[in-house]
């Protein structure tokens, strides 16, 4: 990682106005990953830095929502695992999670679930997310839902990406591991390539806030 996308944990500490304790104590309840923290000899010495964008956003999240969740109930929200939570088709459809275009085309192709479990409303709505953005039509997002329910949990938890391929209108997708450099064929077009760890978190806020979104 180069030296300008890091940034030392003093300066976080001054860009953000927060304590060594408040840091450590939140890297302890895993709000912070472990492998975030990076260190690196300077000419003082042994010194901490951190992925600069990463940081500061995980930093002021929390900050913005500590004061109405506990550390725990943060921990779990911000966790790249799948949440326990499951809900019925009534419920999803009431707390207007997903459109109901997306959820019709998760059912028809794998059948009604007494319950949906996280994974699948997460399948759902990362396809409702494309579908809303005009980047697929309805085949393709069969496509995107069958790839994710097949190959989602052979990365056990650990930060992926969706890819979404476009050539010539004839379409693909794949699951990367976050941050990997990809290459394809002349004339190949990555339509959309979401991070999975993301969009859980913003999966968790919208069911913590029931079902509406953050954005104004």
């Amino acid at each position: 990682m180069d030296s300008n996308d890091l940034i030392s944990k003093k300066e976080l500490l001054e860009i953000t106005g927060i304590s060594y304790g408040q840091l450590y104590r939140w890297k302890r309840k895993n709000l912070i990953p472990e492998e975030w923290f990076i260190r690196k000899s300077t000419f003082t010495g042994q010194e901490t830095f951190f992925p600069k964008a990463k940081i500061l956003e995980r930093v002021n999240k929390i900050l913005s929502m500590k004061d109405d969740l506990s550390l725990d109930d943060l921990a779990s929200m911000l966790s790249p695992n799948p949440s326990e939570i499951g809900l019925s088709l009534d419920e999803i459809k009431k707390r207007n999670i997903v459109s109901l275009i997306s959820l019709e085309l998760y059912i028809k192709t794998f059948g009604e679930e007494k319950e949906f479990s996280f994974s699948s409303i997460l399948y759902i709505y990362i396809v409702d997310q494309m579908i809303i953005a005009g980047d697929i039509n309805l085949e393709e997002g069969k496509i995107i839902l069958e790839t994710l329910k097949e190959n989602y949990n052979k990365f056990n938890g650990k930060n992926c990406d969706l890819l979404f391929v476009r050539k010539f209108g004839v379409s693909t997708c794949l699951l990367v591991s976050s941050g990997s450099e990809v290459y394809f064929e002349s004339g190949a077009k990555i339509i959309r390539r979401i991070n999975i760890v993301e969009i859980i978190e913003e999966l968790k806020i919208r069911l913590i806030n029931g079902g509406e979104s953050n954005e104004q």
